[in-house]
């Protein structure tokens, strides 16, 4: 048996770990979501880029995975199937025929609507305080920006 000596003295303890809390978090998270966006045929990711698009429509592709912090290659077949499914189109820019940009079909705007009832809904689901997300929010943005810096 581990004692909690041990445990403060190792630094190889699972339970010390950042990553390993990180992980387990992001993954409970999201699980929080999943049954909040099934109505909405959209997966986690699916709802990030609708977020993302909520906020600034129309975006280029590049300008899109930039504020997703994901690559053009994993963002596109998101894209695809919003598309598919009614909620984004992809165009040829006029202004530059070399960028796709990305708009909302009416659908997908309309769709903000029923988005605006999962926000409550996960801090509810959380049972923390706004206040006390806010404080998890901003440190992990420290952590977001600090792990960018990193080469």
């Amino acid at each position: 048996m581990i004692s909690a000596q041990t445990f403060r003295d190792d630094p190889l303890a699972l339970e010390r770990q950042v990553c390993f809390a990180l992980s387990i978090a992001s993954r409970n998270v999201v699980a929080l979501y999943r049954p909040l966006l099934e109505p909405m045929n959209l997966t986690h990711p699916q709802y990030l880029v609708m977020l993302a698009l909520w906020g600034k429509a129309p975006l280029s592709v590049k300008a899109l995975a930039r504020m997703l912090s994901l690559e053009p290659a994993t963002l596109s077949p998101l894209l695809k199937r919003l598309e598919s499914i009614g909620y984004v189109n992809r165009s040829r820019d006029t202004a530059d025929e070399r960028q796709l940009a990305v708009t909302l079909t009416e659908t997908g705007a309309a769709l903000r609507e029923q988005a605006l009832k999962i926000p409550p809904a996960v801090v509810e689901r959380l049972g923390m305080t706004l206040e006390e997300l806010e404080v998890l929010h901003k440190a992990l943005t420290r952590v977001i920006a600090a792990t960018e810096r990193t080469p």
